[in-house]
Formats: C-alpha cells, structure tokens, sequence
C-alpha cells in the first residue's frame, strides 16, 4: 500500500492516489500556519510519482522568490537554478515543495533571527534550531520529503537534532555552492536534510560532484573508509549540560557493543568558537556589502537622497543580527586590528584542521550536538549573542575544517529530540550513511514525529 512506503525509491514506484498532490498543498497550508516551517510554497506542485523536496531560502531556485530570509531581498526572483537545484531537476523524480525558513543569511543557532519563526516539530513552545529552521521541521512532520540544506558552522547539524531527522553535512566542495546566496564563502556547504541516512545519501549521489560554476568544487573521489574506534574530546564534553552528557552516555553504551570508545583530549577544538566567528563575520560582512538597496531585491524608495545617506537608510532593512556581524566583520577586516584578529584566526583554524585530521585518520569523533537540552523560544530569546555563539561548540569545529559529519537522532529528553553528531575524515563521506544506517536498524521508531499523513 503506497501511504506505508518509508523511502525515496520506494515511493517513486508506488501507486498514489490521483489527488496526492492537491492533498499535499493543503496539508502544507495548515503546518505552516502553525509551525511556519515555509516561506514560500509552490502551488505548482505536482509530477505522477515525483518525491517532493524543498530548498532553503538562500539557494536559488529560477522563477521562485528566494530571499535568504531577509528583507534585503525581497521580490529578489532569481534567472537560474542553483547547481544543487538544477541536478535534483535533472534526475527525473523529484519535484519542488517550496522554500523553507531560516535565519537571516544564516544567521542564527535558534532559528530566531527572522521575522516569522520556525517552531519545532515536537512542541512549538520550543525552538526549531537554525538556521536551516524550516528544513528541519518540515522534514520532521511530512512523511515524504527531502530538504536541501545548507550549514555555515552547524546549520543542518542544529536543527536536525533538535527536530528528530538525520542532518548531513558534506565535506567542503563536494557539492556545488553556485547559486547559494553566501553566508560566509570558506565555510558554506550545501547537505541534505531527511527521515533516514538512506534518503540523504540517495540526493547526495544527485546533487554532488565537480562543477564548472564553482571553482571551489572537488573532483577528489568519495570514499566509504570505516572506522571501528569513537572518540569524544573532553575539552568538549566538559560545557555540556548534566542532562545531555547523561543521556550521551547511554548512547555510547550501546554503541561500545560495537566500537571501541575512548575519550581523548584535543585543546585545539576548545579554541574553535572564536577564530569561527572572526572568519564567518569577516567574509559575512564582505558578501553583504552588495546588498544596497537598489541592486538587489529590496529597492529603496527616496534615489534622491546623497549616496551615504542612501545607503544607510536602505541598509537599515537588515535585521539585527546581521547589522552586528556587519559592523564586527568590518572592524575585524580592518587595517589596524587584521593582523590581531583575522590573522591570527586563519591560523588557528589551520591549527585546529590539523589536529582534527590525526584524530579521524584513527577513528570517529562523536559527540552531543548540542550542549543543551532543547531550549523554549522564551528562554533562547534572553540569552545574549555571545552565549547564543557558545552553543555551537560541537558543530563549528567539523564546519571550521571542512569535514564531512551528520546529525542523528537517539533518544528523548522530556519529551524533545536530542542528536548525535558523527564526524569523519575528508571525503569520507558515504562512511557516515553506512554508520548511521547500521544504526538505524536497531533505533526505536517511538523517537520519530509525523504530523502529517501525506
């Protein structure tokens, strides 16, 4: 019977009912009243035996509104399809479902730095995490769907976590960025969001591979090299909350039957926050700068005021959050603090790449990925943006160094989610599906979430 398929494959050969897609539409509608997990619907949707996939907000898709969840791109409605977009086009069975929510230009844990936003699949009192939001929820509450992601320093691992779904995040160049509206461009990687490491790893085969359009894009060959030791860094696990490492520590449990574990100590990935957020606001404020008022989507009404003037009064559409990584990443990029601060950070972050890469040629790192049990929206919204920063501890040291990890979902804490994060060496990227689909075989259902029936 085609309503009790749980793949992409299977679903394409299934039989569905004549009106599946008009009944999709509507059972879009009524999530994102509640959960807001789209800003934008295709009302188009609709291809016999096509498998539904969305895209974030900053990944260009030809002829649909694509923001990047700012208003400084508003009515932006992009000539092209982003490369990721465009090879999903060309495998045959996939159709487009809309755009998801998502921080402003990615910035954001919580996926609270937009102006409607996302809730979590499991319990809207609590946030959906970011900034891939929208990804998150949407694939935690339709039983058919693929989202195409995209993560800076922990924006898939984030929100898959906190939403129950498996999240994967490539190595760096090995899908295309062209077409992604950049965050910060050393940093951004293009991943796939879904119910099963399975599916993530079929769009992965679809969307991944050289590509003219982006000269940052690798023709290094994938490997699928196991690895029988996992290590957690007690640099890590010492700012992880009571409730997570307990619940961290069953986890290993079961996977000891399976693996060594062995806790190692590696001081340079305590060090990763900062020199992340030095290099992420420097480049952010460099790829922002185009966004003017007159270029872009957003047109500034009053073309007669003075250039300066012009340009502040237009700029003002940024959100809050982006005026300050604005201001921070001009002044670190400036002559007289370069060398003090972004410098020293490109260092750090060779530093931390180099210790990382030893580690992995042995082994997993595995850890929590986040240090906190899922917070309510009332609660992320008074933490101040240095402790905001502080909870990417686990992600932002994968993404510094360009590894490939995924987010996996293991167990419950009052009645939320909580993820895992696997990482591994460079390129080594299908031995991740194979760990988690290994586990997976033995992981307890009661732990997903369906909303819908579609």
């Amino acid at each position: 019977m085609w309503c009790n398929v749980e793949s992409i494959k299977e679903f394409i050969n299934a039989e569905k009912p004549s009106d599946y897609y008009e009944r999709l539409l509507a059972e879009l509608s009524a999530l994102n009243r509640e959960y807001h997990p789209f800003n934008l619907i295709n009302e188009g949707l609709g291809k016999h035996g096509a498998f539904p996939f969305s895209t974030k907000a900053n990944i260009c898709v030809k002829g649909f509104e694509t923001t990047a969840g700012s208003k400084m791109l508003k009515d932006y409605i992009p000539p092209f399809n982003a490369t990721a977009v465009e090879r999903m086009f060309g495998a045959g069975h996939f159709t487009f479902m809309g755009e998801t929510n998502m921080d402003e230009f990615g910035f954001g844990t919580f996926g609270l730095n937009t102006e409607t936003p996302a809730r979590n699949a499991f319990d809207s009192d609590f946030v959906a995490g970011g900034s891939s939001s929208g990804a998150a929820v949407a694939t935690a509450t339709l039983k058919y769907h693929v989202a195409i992601a995209e993560s800076t320093g922990g924006s898939i691992a984030t929100p898959a976590a906190l939403n129950g779904v498996v999240g994967f995040t490539p190595t760096y160049g090995a899908v295309s960025r062209y077409g992604l509206i950049d965050y910060a461009n050393s940093l951004d990687k293009i991943g796939v969001m879904s119910r099963s490491s399975a599916d993530s790893r079929l769009v992965f085969d679809v969307i991944r591979g050289i590509d003219k359009y982006d000269t940052t894009c690798s023709a290094a060959e994938i490997t699928c090299s196991g690895r029988s030791t996992l290590f957690t860094v007690k640099e890590l696990m010492e700012h992880t909350d009571p409730a997570i490492k307990s619940e961290f520590g069953r986890l290993l449990d079961k996977l000891g039957r399976d693996y060594e574990i062995r806790e190692i100590s590696v001081e340079a990935l305590s060090k990763a926050i900062e020199p992340y957020y030095i290099i992420a606001m420097a480049e952010a404020s460099t790829n922002l700068a185009k966004y003017n008022g007159y270029k872009y989507g957003f047109q500034y009404p009053e073309t007669n005021l003075k250039y300066n003037d012009f340009f502040t009064e237009a700029r003002s559409e940024f959100g809050m959050e982006a005026k300050r990584r604005i201001i921070l990443g001009t002044f670190i990029r400036s002559e007289s603090v370069k060398e003090k601060y972004y410098t020293k950070a490109l260092s750090v972050r060779g530093m931390i790449i180099r210790e990382m890469s030893k580690v992995l040629r042995d082994g997993y790192i595995i850890s929590p990925a986040l240090p906190i049990p899922t917070p309510k929206v009332s609660e992320a919204e008074r933490l101040s943006p240095t402790q905001n920063y502080a909870m990417d501890i686990f992600t932002i040291p994968p993404n510094l160094g360009g590894f490939p990890h995924i987010t996996f979902p293991y167990g419950k804490k009052s009645g939320m989610p909580i993820g895992a994060q696997l990482i591994t060496s460079q390129f080594n990227d299908y031995s991740l599906f194979e760990f988690v689909e290994k586990w997976e075989e033995g992981f307890s259902m009661q732990y997903r979430h369906n909303l819908g029936s579609i």
